[in-house]
């Protein structure tokens, strides 16, 4: 009896962003909950210079991270090419190759999860796991996504956006929104660069501190509510986990509450609120998915106010899979183990490449 070969899973992780270090962390749960029976791991790290290299592990790569030192001489450096279905060339020897068979991309942030990778996949004629190219860069783009959202009738909170160099009218903003008001850089995750302003002399300041992570800031009305998740997994047909919390002793859920300070964060999964509100926050979600072009899996961010009111806050198209990260959490709590729903986002990735493969390209 033959038996039958593994499926070669390039996990691609680390990447040109400042949440880089987060997607360290992702990789090394993802890598660890891959089901060897079935699949091969090929770890390839992109370092901050946006430098692909085939690493044999994740481990010296985290000690370095944590001890402040420079990852920058490990491994094979390679690279994709249009056309060479899933062929990593060694651009040490031109001759020599490494073939992986679909990739998972673990990169949070610009040039990660914003179409970037996805379209050098596509033109590599590659399958990857989570969103395509248009669905990526939406749900990147806080700005985009909400204004879709909006046109969709889904309920988002009220927001200005400015481009780096439009003149900024501080007083009129906060007269339509006021105050309380959160900055946010509009395509980052992570909560980097955000900032709570609560007078009207810090608003320019807040928004200036945006601007040195993004070309593109929002300002949004704050919202006063519980913070809820659910969590997406599909392609056409998707579908959506038990609803979760998160809540903070900080005075938002920032990048420290995220992954530093993990006494300040609690995580509520599944969470007790009204069945009939729970239901709406998954309907919602599926609704969000397919408004922004998504496939694959998502993370879907609520705000849920006192008279029970539900604001779309944001969509995270490669959540965090770190120990703290709400996505496989909601998934378990769902009755899916961590092992089978990477299992199950990868085989989501191959079928969505094979039938994107029967479309015609002559007519």
């Amino acid at each position: 009896m033959v038996e039958k070969a593994l499926v070669k899973v390039g996990i691609l992780f680390g990447g040109k962003s400042v949440e880089h270090e987060v997607s360290l962390l992702s990789a090394k749960n993802v890598m660890d909950a891959l089901d060897l029976d079935r699949f091969e791991l090929v770890p390839i790290f992109v370092d901050k210079a946006g430098r692909w290299l085939l690493v044999d592990s994740l481990d010296s790569l985290l000690e370095e991270t944590e001890s402040g030192g420079a990852v920058i001489n490990h491994g094979q450096l390679v690279s994709f090419f249009p056309g060479g279905k899933g062929r990593l060339v060694h651009l040490s020897d031109m001759a020599s190759s490494t073939y992986v068979d679909v990739v998972f991309p673990v990169l949070h942030g610009s040039c990660g999860e914003d179409g970037s990778i996805q379209g050098l996949l596509k033109l590599a004629g590659v399958p990857y796991v989570g969103s395509e190219i248009i669905g990526s860069a939406i749900g990147m783009d806080k700005d985009v996504s909400k204004r879709l959202l909006r046109e969709a009738g889904i309920p988002v909170a009220p927001f200005y956006a400015f481009k780096r160099g439009d003149v900024i009218d501080c007083r009129k903003v906060l007269e339509e929104l006021g105050l309380p008001v959160f900055v946010k850089p509009a395509s980052l995750g992570s909560s980097v660069g955000v900032a709570k302003v609560e007078d009207v002399s810090g608003l320019q300041a807040a928004i200036d501190a945006a601007f040195k992570f993004d070309a593109k800031v929002l300002v949004e009305k704050f919202i006063e509510g519980r913070e809820i998740e659910c969590a997406v997994l599909g392609n056409d047909d998707p579908i959506a986990s038990v609803v979760g919390e998160i809540s903070s002793s900080h005075d938002f859920y920032s990048y420290e509450a995220k992954y530093v300070d993990k006494k300040a964060v609690k995580l509520t999964v599944p969470v007790n609120i009204d069945p009939t509100i729970a239901d709406r926050v998954r309907a919602l979600s599926v609704q969000s998915f397919h408004v922004l072009c998504c496939t694959g899996m998502a993370r879907v961010d609520f705000f849920l106010s006192k008279d029970g009111s539900l604001l779309v806050n944001e969509i995270n198209t490669i959540p965090g899979f770190t120990s703290m990260s709400m996505y496989p959490l909601l998934w378990q709590a769902t009755g899916l183990v961590y092992r089978e729903l990477i299992s199950q986002l990868i085989e989501l990735a191959m079928q969505r490449f094979a039938m994107n493969e029967e479309l015609k390209t002559s007519f």
